[in-house]
């Protein structure tokens, strides 16, 4: 799994909302939301909403990720 690149707490604030509202589609949500960027033009706001998306995914794994202690 890739890890997210985060720019700053908004980010994980998002990720949040995208969860409360959209349960286990939160991803797939965070996925289209990047898509429609992407469409628009606006590769800024598509990567941020990828790295949203995969941040969804981390926080949704049950399984450790990188290196445990």
């Amino acid at each position: 799994m890739q890890l997210p690149y985060l720019t700053d707490r908004l980010a994980v604030h998002d990720a949040h909302e995208l969860i409360e509202r959209f349960g286990d589609d939160a991803g797939f949500e965070a996925a289209a939301r990047a898509d429609r960027s992407r469409d628009l033009g606006n590769h800024v706001h598509f990567c941020r909403w990828r790295q949203i998306e995969r941040l969804i995914l981390l926080l949704s794994s049950d399984e450790p990720v990188g290196t445990v202690h």
